[in-house]
């Protein structure tokens, strides 16, 4: 049989856009998909032909030497362009599966893709230090949920018994209907429902898990939390969560941060604010102090004379790190100074206070007064 022109093949014009291609080939290839013709050959033929024509025509390059030189130009591509067909139904299905959508997904010969099936998530709660979340922490925890059972490896079959093929749909996983309808037969694929798609079934089913490849348990999950979470984040931990039926893909474990009040510093962020208590003599003189860093180690810094109330130094990159995919970098220590006043004074310290009372530098200028009383205003709005 001749080869027919690809362009004719597919039903479209020498200048049909990349789209228009792609849509005229998903037509035919549904037309003629092998589920909606089973044993008809001519329709697997065609299915085949246009599978060739949109591998050379959905690519720039092979189009082009299709373009110029026609069947002649060797193609390295299978099938090639004067291939004749050499395409077989799993190289189609793997190549240009995404052109299906969810039609079908059968493999050669019409057999179905044996249905996947997954474990279901499972959630925990996780209560964090600010220094944990500063490094990051690997915890393990002994979670009750499905594992493989250990009997039957997953299969479902007890020791010495295997999965046969369903007679019902002879391991295709789907049988086809025929309904009589105003506009005559119509044919419809649905799911075998003797051995719910699979494609097999276990007579002789394993006697721990009742043929379902899993039991319940206890298992040992080692969690790793990266730095830099905050309060109410979710960390997916995948593969970790119930096991799949049938040995199918295991369910993930999804990890909910709750953050622990810290004694020391409050979380701004990936800042850590540290209020520091000076007495009146620092705050007037001015010294070098310590502050407490999140690793437990100190840093010094300069306090200047005449520090006033409210004043903030920030230490920087010693704060807390950002978690990947939410920012980069490591926040600050934020110092927020505050000037402790004694309730009691006793008679010596009580008249060196009244001395400098009368002291022109300890009673303040309107400047001074008015940058306080916005300070206090600015924090009670």
């Amino acid at each position: 049989m001749a080869k027919r022109d690809y362009y004719e093949v597919l039903g479209v014009g020498k200048n049909a856009t990349e789209d228009e291609i792609k849509k005229a080939y998903r037509k035919i290839a549904i037309k003629y998909h092998p589920d909606r013709n089973p044993g008809n050959k001519e329709a697997e033929e065609k299915f085949k032909e246009a599978a060739e024509a949109y591998d050379v025509l959905h690519d720039p390059q092979k189009r082009q030497q299709y373009d110029q030189f026609g069947f002649e130009t060797p193609n390295s591509g299978f099938g090639g362009f004067g291939g004749g067909g050499n395409f077989s139904m799993d190289d189609i299905f793997s190549m240009f599966g995404d052109i299906f959508g969810n039609f079908g997904g059968t493999g050669s010969g019409g057999q179905r893709r044996r249905p996947q099936y997954r474990g279901t998530d499972l959630r925990m709660k996780i209560s964090l230090t600010l220094q944990e979340i500063s490094t990051g922490i690997t915890k393990k925890f002994k979670v009750k949920k499905d594992i493989i059972c250990p009997h039957c490896n997953g299969s479902g079959a007890e020791s010495g018994s295997h999965a046969e093929t369903c007679p019902e749909c002879h391991g295709c996983g789907i049988v086809m209907r025929s309904v009589r309808t105003g506009f005559g037969i119509m044919q419809t694929q649905t799911e075998c429902p003797t051995c719910h798609g699979e494609g097999t079934i276990i007579k002789n089913k394993c006697h721990k898990c009742n043929g379902t490849g899993v039991i319940k348990g206890d298992e040992v999950v080692e969690i790793k939390i990266p730095a830099g979470v905050a309060d109410g984040m979710i960390v997916n931990i995948p593969g970790k969560g119930n096991a799949g039926p049938h040995n199918g893909i295991n369910g993930d474990i999804q990890v909910y941060i709750s953050e622990l009040p810290d004694k020391i510093f409050i979380r701004d962020g990936n800042d850590l604010i540290y209020n520091l208590l000076l007495d009146i003599p620092t705050a007037i003189l001015g010294d070098t102090v310590e502050i407490p860093t999140i690793d437990g180690t100190k840093v010094k810094i300069k306090i200047e004379p005449g520090t006033q109330p409210g004043k903030t130094l920030r230490i920087r990159g010693k704060g807390l790190p950002a978690v990947q995919g939410y920012g980069n970098g490591i926040g600050d220590i934020v110092v927020n100074i505050s000037i402790y006043i004694p309730k009691t004074l006793n008679k010596n310290e009580k008249k060196i206070i009244e001395e400098l009372k009368e002291s022109d530098n300890f009673k303040g200028d309107e400047t001074i007064k008015k940058s306080i009383f916005e300070k206090f205003r600015n924090y009670f709005n």
